[in-house]
């Protein structure tokens, strides 16, 4: 079922960013996984390239699989262009992680 996509001023939801990330054109799939990891006695917010393909399926498959493994962890994923300088870009991989993120 075709569910419609949000228009401007919507929010879009996870699943959107999910499909706005393997429909893009760049031709490389990046899986990132946000996660809190305790080190010491402090937390700390982690990122990290999980999952690299230029298989569009093979992505799909991958970010639900380790989702449904992993449901503590936080994944997207991104088309992204090769050989370019990714900071140059409007919006590139990343997962932010906030203060609100590391309380108990």
């Amino acid at each position: 079922m075709n569910e419609p996509k949000p228009g401007r001023g919507e929010q879009m939801n996870y699943e959107d960013y999910i499909e706005q990330g393997l429909n893009g054109e760049a031709p490389l799939k990046l899986i990132l996984r946000g996660s809190i990891q305790n080190s010491g006695n402090e937390k700390v917010g982690v990122v990290s390239v999980a999952y690299a393909t230029l298989d569009k399926r093979l992505a799909e498959s991958k970010i639900r699989e380790l989702a449904a493994e992993n449901p503590s962890h936080y994944y997207m994923v991104y088309s992204v262009p090769l050989d370019v300088d990714l900071t140059t870009l409007s919006h590139y991989p990343s997962i932010a992680i906030s203060g609100d993120d590391l309380r108990d």
